[in-house]
């Protein structure tokens, strides 16, 4: 798996607003109950989590696990600096939810399958996984050409990875996740820069610095669209 720091990193995704709305859509798909076990796979600095402990006031800490680990990660969960997969392996516990929020398009093919096994083993009976990741089809994403490219080429992979997906788990049901972003333009280009998506990790320095040139001509001061998350559930 490739890193990616900055996701969550003072971008949209880490705002009150994003993760209030995202919970908002989470609970209306699980109910949430102080009895439950929460997994978070691919946590980042575990902002959403955390922010369910704080409204839900489980009886047992959530757990989160990401192959980064960040300087100012919640303190209100259990953090594991360790993947997925072989977290998986080595738990003993078991979970009602299981969350894969835009983290299963770092899997290769064969791991995605394991993924997958390991965490329908894992789900109490009734539990839930939730996978999320980028909408494939219209995507709004601000980008240069380079990113657009990478971006496209990620997204048609993403759609394979859903056949295997619904394959898998046989009993599936999508929904999708909007958020409305308004955003100034010199904060989304300080983004850009940390490389805060998957697809800006592969380009070259001088390319990402000619793409901010392309972006700063091509959207006006405030940039506005919309995020969407296609999210796939499979309950146990």
């Amino acid at each position: 798996m490739k890193n990616l720091e900055n996701w969550d990193n003072h971008t949209w995704l880490s705002s009150k607003k994003y993760i209030s709305q995202f919970n908002i859509f989470l609970n209306k798909k699980f109910k949430f109950k102080k009895k439950h076990f929460v997994l978070d796979i691919g946590c980042g600095r575990a902002n959403i989590i955390s922010e369910l402990h704080k409204k839900y006031k489980f009886y047992f800490m959530p757990t989160g696990i990401d192959i980064i680990r960040n300087n100012n990660i919640k303190k209100d969960i259990i953090f594991r600096n360790i993947n997925g997969i072989e977290f998986l392996k080595k738990t003993k516990k078991n979970y009602d939810l299981i969350l894969l929020k835009q983290t299963i398009h770092f899997f290769n093919t064969k791991n995605i399958n394991l993924l997958l096994n390991l965490s329908k083993k894992r789900l109490l009976p009734g539990g839930m996984l939730l996978i999320f990741t980028l909408k494939t089809k219209n995507n709004q994403i601000p980008c240069f050409k380079k990113m657009k490219d990478k971006l496209e080429y990620s997204l048609k992979r993403d759609e394979q990875l859903f056949r295997l997906v619904k394959k898998n788990l046989k009993k599936t049901k999508e929904s999708y996740f909007k958020f409305k972003v308004n955003i100034s333009k010199q904060k989304y280009l300080k983004m850009v820069k940390s490389r805060y998506i998957s697809c800006l990790l592969d380009l070259k320095n001088n390319e990402i610095l000619k793409g901010i040139s392309e972006l700063k001509s091509k959207y006006k001061n405030q940039i506005k669209f919309t995020d969407t998350l296609k999210c796939i559930s499979y309950r146990k």
